[in-house]
């Protein structure tokens, strides 16, 4: 990917909404900590300043060289960006007694100004800062102002140098992709050629160069990340292209003869390993979530060992790695072995000696769903929920026996299945029934049980880093918590999880 707009990170909770609406746009933008920049900028065509949870008064508030980037690359600094600008120059920065958090609307706008280029008086944009600027630098103009902050945008005459107090990025800033449309094109004159086209050849075409003629392996698990990454290289190297496909026995019903038939017909080597006895030995006995997940990472680095010594003179391991994995592991931009410890590839590097290839490290997942289309994968493929590397041992609250991943199994099918004869799976981001190590009191005809509880987690996101739980129906829920109660064996009592990430996660566990 030719880099175009950097942006720097500050801390703040949207800054990867800012990298993903400049992408919108067919514009690639990248993201980096404010304390790992490189020497030079010259291969940027704007940079953004993102907002921060910091005061540009606190001892430790994030702080980078500005004066070697502005007047020479056109900037926009955003909330916290804005205030650090100012401040730097001499401004009046304070928690002033009014602040603004939520909606407000732009008042005093100066049209003629490229940034508000057709955006009207009165937009509604959002503000979320203490902070607030009271007085600009002698050199800066105001030009929006809101009903409580004087300075809600400024410029720096005879400079390219931009910031706004209110977020862009993110919804309830009704003209934010038009402000953002107006700082990339009429300002900084960027290229619109980030197309799921240009992009996907311009992959294969890095791919071929980076690898010639070496043999790669690949660990395939049937979810969009890994057979996008497995498409784009077997268009760049062909047969020397080795995918395995290891049932680690915690996988959806019927998911590994399932996922094995889907890739026939795609040209890919797909090897399938059956090796759910010997993952259900390992991890007998043991109920400690991080626990689990290493016991699973590790019999998986052993087994797709196993399997790849059979293959002579692999060279480079190829991962699914995409961009919200990156971020979410310690760094923004981190070295590619950076990987969440439950991500089934975890230690492969260091295990196997490979040289590593991560095709999609810098997308997200529905850049990943484009890219895929681009390549006319199936749909069936391409629209699958993600699920985790360790699959339902992560959804096993507890320690895991072989009767209570069929009974697992056998509840989530119905959920999945109900989904989709609803018409609501493609609706719903992710979703999975988890089984909580909880018995309690029901009646089945004349007879008291006291059976397992589930619990039916459905939520709706867009990469992974937020998500909120979805509002299904009611008589469908009627009908799913009837379905596994009167068929899953073992399951008397289903609820339904309502809560958020942030607080909480997507899975339990």
């Amino acid at each position: 990917m030719k880099p175009r707009v950097l942006i720097i990170d500050f801390g703040s909770q949207y800054t990867q909404l800012i990298a993903r609406k400049v992408r919108e746009l067919f514009v690639y933008s990248e993201i980096l900590p404010f304390n790992a920049l490189p020497d030079s900028f010259e291969k940027y065509q704007a940079i953004i300043l993102s907002g921060s949870p910091y005061s540009v008064y606190y001892e430790k508030a994030p702080q980078i060289d500005i004066d070697a980037m502005r007047g020479k690359i056109p900037i926009l600094g955003v909330c916290y960006g804005a205030q650090y600008m100012a401040h730097h120059e001499g401004g009046k920065i304070e928690a002033s007694e009014v602040r603004e958090y939520g909606r407000a609307n732009l008042q005093d706008i100066d049209t003629s100004d490229l940034l508000f280029d057709t955006i009207n008086n009165g937009a509604q944009v959002w503000m979320s800062h203490g902070d607030t600027i009271i007085e600009l630098p002698d050199s800066f103009k105001s030009i929006a102002s809101t009903e409580d902050v004087i300075h809600a945008a400024f410029k720096v005459p005879d400079e390219d140098t931009y910031a706004i107090q209110f977020h862009p990025e993110v919804y309830h800033t009704k003209d934010g992709q038009k402000i953002l449309d107006n700082f990339l094109t009429k300002i900084a004159n960027v290229s619109k050629d980030w197309t799921p086209k240009a992009l996907a050849d311009e992959i294969i075409d890095n791919l071929k160069k980076e690898i010639k003629n070496d043999k790669v392996i690949l660990g395939l698990s049937g979810g969009v990340d890994s057979t996008v990454a497995a498409v784009l290289l077997h268009k760049a190297i062909g047969k020397n292209l080795h995918c395995i496909f290891v049932n680690n026995g915690l996988l959806r019903l019927n998911e590994f003869e399932t996922v094995l038939k889907q890739y026939e017909g795609m040209g890919l080597q797909v090897h399938g390993v059956n090796a759910s006895a010997r993952f259900l030995r390992a991890l007998k006995g043991y109920s400690e979530p991080e626990t689990k997940r290493k016991i699973i990472g590790k019999e998986f680095i052993a087994v797709f060992d196993e399997e790849a010594h059979k293959i002579k003179n692999v060279k480079w391991l190829a991962q699914g790695t995409i961009y919200s994995d990156v971020i979410e592991s310690a760094s923004v931009d981190g070295p590619a072995a950076t990987i969440k410890s439950h991500h089934n590839v975890g230690g492969l590097p260091e295990k196997m000696h490979l040289k590593i290839v991560e095709p999609l490290r810098l997308l997200f997942k529905d850049e990943v769903r484009r890219l895929g289309t681009t390549l006319e994968i199936k749909n069936e493929l391409l629209q699958k929920h993600p699920f985790p590397g360790p699959g339902l041992g992560i959804r096993i609250l507890g320690d895991i026996t072989e009767d209570k991943v069929i009974l697992l199994q056998k509840a989530d099918d119905v959920f999945i299945s109900a989904l989709k004869k609803w018409n609501l799976y493609d609706d719903v981001w992710q979703a999975g029934v988890m089984l909580l190590p909880v018995q309690s009191v029901g009646v089945m005809g004349d007879e008291r049980t006291y059976e397992q509880v589930v619990a039916l987690r459905a939520v709706s996101s867009t990469d992974a880093m937020t998500a909120d739980w979805v509002n299904l129906p009611y008589k469908f829920l009627q009908e799913v918590s009837n379905k596994i109660i009167n068929n899953v064996k073992g399951v008397n009592r289903v609820v339904y999880d309502i809560s958020s990430k942030p607080p909480a996660t997507i899975e339990w566990e």
